[in-house]
């Protein structure tokens, strides 16, 4: 394996990193009280990766099985325990712990404990994650076709598997 193509051809470098404080208020706050923050959409590393820290409440659900057709999906865990389905078994992820999910990998996420759970997920390409995490809920409930269009718009595809 080699470095890809060079991309930048310039001699003396740019001026053109981001930063993002650690105070900066999550972007979407959900009604349950999780709280995702957007550190790098895909938009703004311009397609190569999207990463997001997640704070899930006590007892919070997350999806059910699925996997996705064109993004590979990546789990840090930064406090507390989370339940990490691998496609074949249920692991629980503590703090430090990682989860790398190849596209097509079949996964899934909850958080069974009475303590709250802090987590990175790296989407790699960089993908319009954002409308995805901000409708989920609402979309969920409208249901049907609806629903059906959502996932396949946002590469999240759900299949039923035992004990996930």
């Amino acid at each position: 394996m080699s470095y890809p193509e060079p991309r930048y051809l310039g001699e003396n470098g740019e001026i053109n990193a981001v930063f993002r404080s650690s105070d900066t208020a999550p972007e979407l706050t959900s009604s349950t009280g999780n709280r995702t923050h957007y550190l790098a959409t895909g938009e703004g590393t311009g397609g190569e990766f999207g990463l997001y820290k997640v704070e899930m409440g006590p007892r919070s659900p997350g999806p059910s099985t699925h996997f996705h057709r064109s993004i590979s999906e990546s789990f840090y865990i930064l406090s507390g325990r989370m339940e990490l389905f691998d496609g074949e078994r249920w692991v629980t992820g503590r703090q430090g712990d990682f989860l790398y999910v190849p596209v097509g990998g079949l996964h899934a996420f909850k958080n069974t404990s009475d303590d709250p759970v802090s987590m990175l997920l790296l989407f790699s390409p960089g993908a319009p994650r954002e409308e995805y995490f901000e409708r989920i809920a609402e979309m969920t409930q409208r249901g049907g076709k609806e629903l059906e269009d959502f996932l396949v718009k946002h590469d999240s595809f759900f299949v039923d598997t035992e004990g996930s």
